[in-house]
């Protein structure tokens, strides 16, 4: 679901992306599943960038901005929201942004290892982000909260779990429904009774 706002980019990721929406996906901002194979620091900015050579598997979203991301670029620093990924050892699925013909990420993009991610985020990548293109992701705070329009999704993660990793965002995909109505759909999880249906507005 963090994933799925990522996807959705209806609503901007919430510090580390609520549930991905299928509108992350189909927009310019690039979503991409790669391997870190190469790094190097070079002399932009006052303290250094980080440039990761990657070895692109798949592009889920922005190939009108950039269609082949070869190279990562983020800050040297972590306090400057800098991103530390392992070379030649993990898959990772990368969203971040394209400036100047390069792709950036920081800590404020949605980055996680692929084996991280539950099968309901990776079948929600390959086949069910995209449903939810014209659906936005609504974040509940505290109690009582509601949707205002039927294309949106209450994401409530925040009620219990601080954000992510909540369980909407491991399990669930905002999508819309027969009727034009935009809700949860849970996949491959088990049902989970806390979740608000936000078919409701």
């Amino acid at each position: 679901m963090i994933f799925q706002h990522a996807f959705s980019l209806s609503p901007p990721f919430p510090l580390k992306l609520p549930p991905i929406t299928g509108s992350q996906t189909l927009k310019s901002t690039p979503v991409i599943r790669a391997k870190v194979v190469g790094k190097k620091l070079v002399k932009e900015g006052p303290f250094g960038t980080l440039v990761y050579t990657i070895k692109q598997m798949k592009m889920y979203r922005g190939f009108t901005k950039m269609p082949h991301v070869q190279y990562i670029h983020t800050e040297a620093s972590e306090s400057l929201c800098g991103l530390k990924l392992e070379v030649n050892k993990y898959q990772y699925l990368l969203t971040g942004r394209v400036y100047d013909g390069k792709m950036y990420t920081g800590l404020c993009n949605f980055v996680e290892r692929w084996d991280q991610l539950t099968l309901s985020q990776r079948k929600g990548l390959n086949y069910r982000y995209h449903l939810g293109c014209n659906c936005k992701i609504k974040s509940c705070y505290y109690l009582p909260c509601f949707v205002t329009s039927k294309n949106e999704c209450l994401w409530t993660d925040m009620l219990s779990n601080f954000g992510y990793p909540g369980y909407q965002s491991k399990h669930y995909a905002c999508i819309r429904q027969k009727g034009g109505y935009c809700s949860w759909y849970r996949g491959w999880a088990p049902p989970d009774k806390s979740i608000i249906n936000a078919t409701d507005p």
